[in-house]
């Protein structure tokens, strides 16, 4: 006889996800070969998730509600099951950026995580330690989901031209990651500008920081350092970096401008053709 483990469903957001897709299952009549056929999952991955030994994913969560009739129960879970999974120190940021309805973020260095896709975040987070690539890929991918609410915070992004040039996971991964800031040029709640290297001294230079503002609560800065993050709602830091963040906003290119310049970087550095109704911003 199988030997099948029992999960605490106290224990941990993963071990209550595993246990109710195991309880969910067996009232179906359903083995977890049979699961994994219907879902196009092997039985061993349905195992594994209800174990809580693999991450469930948000596309895997659909499918098993869908084909377990459970009323959306584990979609509606599996972003908390995910932001569980989050380094301890970053996971009161992860409830910062559910909760906002605006967020500005200036980044000095490369695209932020909430912009990113698969392949540059695995590269970001693969650069020294490739242990549990995957599973740390999809957690920081979740965040990104706070962009399909019915009512998604409005989000501003300054990124310093660096980013655009830093070839973080070679020309095809950048072609990607810009590709993807560009898909969100028509839409009004998510705002990317460019810090351009013309700007010289600027407002930022003191480092990276994001501003979360609530419908009721206070504002909160959010700063981060090796293997730490630093949120505050101290009001004189408050006022100082939303002072900041608007002098870095007027220095900042437009947003035409910005998604003309990411077109021609994408284009001309890393291998694709330029448009010929376009040119490089100057």
């Amino acid at each position: 006889m199988t030997h099948i483990n029992v999960l605490d469903p106290g224990a941990s957001p993963l071990d209550y996800y595993g246990f109710e897709l195991r309880r969910h299952r067996e009232v179906a009549g359903l083995t977890q070969k049979q699961l994994g056929d219907i879902l196009n999952y092997t039985g061993s991955m349905v195992g594994q998730i209800e174990t809580a030994r693999k991450l469930p994913t948000p596309e895997f969560s659909q499918r098993a509600d869908a084909a377990l009739e459970t009323g959306g129960l584990l979609y509606r879970l599996v972003d908390l099951v995910l932001r569980s999974q989050l380094p301890a120190w970053f996971q009161q940021v992860a409830e910062l950026e559910a909760r906002a309805i605006e967020i500005c973020s200036f980044q000095d260095h490369m695209v932020l995580g909430l912009l990113q896709t698969k392949a540059y975040a695995r590269a970001v987070l693969g650069a020294l330690d490739e242990s549990n690539l995957e599973d740390r890929t999809a957690v920081r991918l979740a965040r990104q989901r706070l962009f399909e609410k019915s009512d998604p915070p409005v989000f501003w992004a300054i990124l310093s031209e660096a980013a655009l040039y830093q070839g973080i996971g070679g020309s095809e991964t950048m072609r990607g990651q810009l590709a993807q800031l560009l898909s969100f040029e028509n839409n009004p709640r998510i705002n990317i500008q460019v810090l351009p290297f013309s700007a010289g001294a600027h407002a930022g230079l003191t480092g990276s920081f994001d501003l979360y503002r609530f419908a009721s609560d206070p504002t909160i800065v959010y700063t981060e350092g090796y293997g730490s993050g630093h949120p505050t709602a101290n009001p004189d830091t408050v006022k100082d970096c939303s002072l900041r963040y608007d002098h870095l906003q007027a220095a900042a290119l437009s947003l035409r401008d910005s998604a003309d310049l990411i077109r021609c970087v994408m284009e001309e550095r890393y291998g694709e053709q330029c448009d010929s109704g376009r040119g490089p911003v100057a």
